[in-house]
């Protein structure tokens, strides 16, 4: 008869991003304004302050080999994730998907009204991670930059 294990408080904390080229990177979350920690790590990797989980770069061939999964071939379709940017309003979603294009982002939805209420568009970072920037019923934004939702 097996024991119980007691299960542990879930918590996501950490995001970490396969990326080829990791100055690249760092330069383009950096131009976003997301606030970088931990430089002493200088180009292994880059942490960087979202308000909620972290966000990591980690050279892409060395976080596959972390995981001890292949790291070829490397996918160019849909990976089944996204990141979101969650707004306050459509202004902020537009302005947004703006100023991430002018920092080197490549448009690949513009925004528009979802079929569920809320407005969204998306983009992907230098290395295809799919961002989606929206502004939903039920999801706020604090002042905090935390995401608040309804009950």
């Amino acid at each position: 008869m097996s024991k119980e294990v007691p299960a542990p408080v879930p918590r996501l904390t950490v995001i970490t991003l396969g990326v080829s080229d990791i100055r690249a990177s760092i330069a383009f979350y950096d131009a976003l304004g997301f606030s970088r920690r931990l430089k002493a790590t200088v180009e292994a990797v880059a942490f960087y302050d979202t308000g909620g989980p972290v966000l990591a770069l980690y050279p892409w061939d060395q976080l596959a080999a972390d995981a001890k999964l292949p790291d070829d071939p490397r996918p160019t379709a849909f990976r089944g994730m996204t990141l979101a940017w969650n707004c306050a309003t459509r202004g902020e979603v537009d302005a947004v998907l703006a100023f991430a294009l002018s920092k080197g982002a490549k448009l690949v939805k513009a925004a528009h009204e979802t079929d569920y209420g809320g407005y969204s568009g998306y983009f992907t970072d230098p290395d295809g991670h799919p961002w989606e920037v929206v502004v939903a019923p039920g999801i706020e934004v604090g002042d905090d930059r935390r995401v608040h939702l309804a009950e």
